[in-house]
């Protein structure tokens, strides 16, 4: 199974409280927190639908929140992958969405 069809398994999301653009999946998001009464989002809202193939694995990062800068300092790219150590779950960009969306 190539990545994009990965990105395409889970189509139920919720947005990180206290972010601006990254996204849970909603049916793992037991103790995390997430913006309880906001929208949930599907893949295709988050323009998942698209080609991933051509991203790179990044360094790890410590907490989701450390994505929210990498803008100024290491522009992500479309495909990019971030490991979050304290969730243990990876994190790809979305250049369409401008968002970091865990995978499944």
């Amino acid at each position: 199974m190539g990545l994009t069809e990965c990105v395409n398994k889970t189509d139920d999301y919720q947005k990180m409280a206290g972010t601006a653009a990254v996204f849970v999946i909603a049916d793992l998001a037991a103790g995390i927190p997430v913006e309880r009464d906001g929208p949930r989002w599907s893949a295709k809202e988050l323009h998942l639908d698209q080609n991933f193939d051509a991203g790179e694995h990044k360094s790890p990062m410590a907490s989701v929140l450390a994505l929210e800068g990498l803008e100024d300092y290491d522009p992500p790219k479309h495909g990019d992958i971030r490991l979050i150590q304290s969730m243990d779950a990876c994190f790809i960009y979305s250049q369409t969405a401008r968002a970091w969306v865990q995978l499944p």
